[in-house]
């Protein structure tokens, strides 16, 4: 594919504030607006749906139950979307809520991070030796393969799979630690998995840095977390910001403008004119804004394969407390592998008893919506003694996440001069994951010249 034009080099002519123009306020776009704006920009963030956020974002049912898009945690290692969140005023502390990573199952098999306290490879080495389920055979198989890692930098060939370099694992380690890892950070199974993206986020998450791989539950709505408060700090800055407003089309105008058409009724007119654009909607939405403008792009764009996540949500009461983040053991019959426990939205029932919210994740779902209901209800009874559960909503995104195989040709994020695009889809280290979409914001901002302020 030929590489698209860059921006114009910074100069004296170019210190003057831009008109810039973001599609999509889900968390790329809310990064590269506020990047943007802190740049001296003059910003317009156009949003499609009522609510900024995107996949995760908050959403409400009929009945008022305010729930969220899907079940996203990050990690300690998210360290941009940590600072972003408490540049735009969040308490990330009291927003989130930290724990080691813990993968093990309801019978106690599996691998469990301890409390950060020293070097993160001497946490992980605990972690290893402290496993339960694990024969020593299993435990020395994953430190020879670990140190295969290291040496090799933690790199591996553009087409091996996770399968291929986990090759000599034992396969209790394969099934309690490799597959939850690719299920929640990829949305895929190893053979379906790029290695070399795995073996990145591995090292970033557990090796890079202490506390690194902990599991960051957000304590309210997600929407709370970074959207919302986006949106409020760029407005508070004068950028403007339309929510429920669609991008119909984008081209180049005869005066090197771009011209967006839009259907925003608070706008005073339907056409908008911005020196430069972001583009950071799902890659079939901007494959379809930039196909006359960058066929080759769109045609990459579209290529893009994606994989489902099914999130049931369910009210229990019971005296049996359940752990903020359950691993389980999934096969065809009983599907979902985490189900997380939000105490913050328990409520009392009229006979005093405490009522939970669970939510049940189910990842590269392919079962019909009833269908995977009773199969929860049958796992939530089997694994976690939990005999009734009143199922609330379960909540389906087909295009949850791209599915990042060995090998798969990502979108730059260059598109055509004066247009970038971000997204976590679009090229880069990670795969589809929120501090993905966030690294590739504020990039597509830094890509902007300097404004003078």
């Amino acid at each position: 594919m030929p590489q698209p034009d860059t921006f114009a080099t910074v100069g004296p002519e170019m210190q003057m504030p831009l008109q810039v123009a973001v599609i999509g306020a889900g968390w790329a776009g809310c990064a590269a607006a506020v990047a943007a704006t802190r740049q001296g920009h003059a910003v317009t963030l156009f949003e499609a749906a009522a609510e900024p956020g995107g996949r995760a974002r908050s959403v409400t049912l009929p009945d008022g139950t305010t729930l969220d898009n899907g079940q996203h945690i990050l990690i300690g290692a998210y360290r941009e979307s940590l600072r972003l969140m408490q540049e735009l005023g969040v308490d990330t502390q009291s927003a989130l809520l930290r724990l080691p990573l813990d993968l093990r199952t309801p019978d106690g098999h599996g691998l469990c991070m301890p409390s950060p306290a020293g070097h993160p490879q001497l946490d992980v080495l605990r972690a290893i030796l402290r496993a339960r389920g694990w024969s020593w055979a299993a435990r020395l198989s994953l430190l020879r393969v670990a140190a295969r890692w290291q040496w090799q930098r933690f790199r591996a060939a553009e087409r091996a799979t996770v399968q291929d370099v986990c090759h000599g694992l034992h396969p209790r380690v394969m099934a309690d630690l490799v597959t939850p890892l690719c299920i929640s950070a990829f949305n895929s199974q190893p053979a379906d998995t790029s290695g070399s993206v795995f073996l990145r986020v591995l090292q970033d998450a557990l090796l890079a840095e202490r506390g690194g791989s902990d599991a960051l539950i957000a304590r309210e709505s997600l929407g709370e977390l970074l959207p919302r408060p986006a949106a409020q700090w760029l407005e508070r800055k004068g950028a403007s910001v339309h929510l429920g407003c669609r991008v119909r089309a984008i081209h180049r105008s005869h005066q090197g403008m771009w011209e967006l058409a839009h259907d925003c009724k608070a706008a005073a007119s339907q056409v908008g004119r911005f020196d430069r654009i972001i583009l950071a909607v799902p890659a079939r939405e901007a494959a379809r804004l930039v196909s006359s403008i960058a066929p080759k792009w769109a045609d990459v764009a579209r290529t893009l394969q994606h994989a489902p996540i099914a999130t049931t949500y369910a009210r229990y009461a019971s005296s049996k407390p359940l752990p903020p983040m359950q691993a389980l053991r999934d096969t065809p019959e009983r599907p979902a592998q985490f189900v997380f426990s939000h105490d913050a939205q328990a409520r009392t029932t009229s006979g005093g008893r405490k009522e939970q919210l669970l939510a049940f994740v189910t990842s590269c779902c392919e079962l019909e919506r009833d269908a995977l209901e009773n199969a929860i209800r049958a796992q939530a009874s089997e694994q976690l003694g939990l005999e009734q559960l009143d199922i609330i909503a379960t909540l389906v995104d087909k295009r949850a996440t791209f599915m990042c195989h060995a090998g798969v040709l990502r979108p730059p994020a260059g598109i055509a001069a004066g247009l970038q695009a971000c997204g976590d889809y679009v090229e880069g280290p990670y795969p589809a994951t929120l501090e993905g979409a966030v690294r590739s914001g504020l990039a597509a901002a830094t890509a902007l010249p300097a404004a003078s302020v």
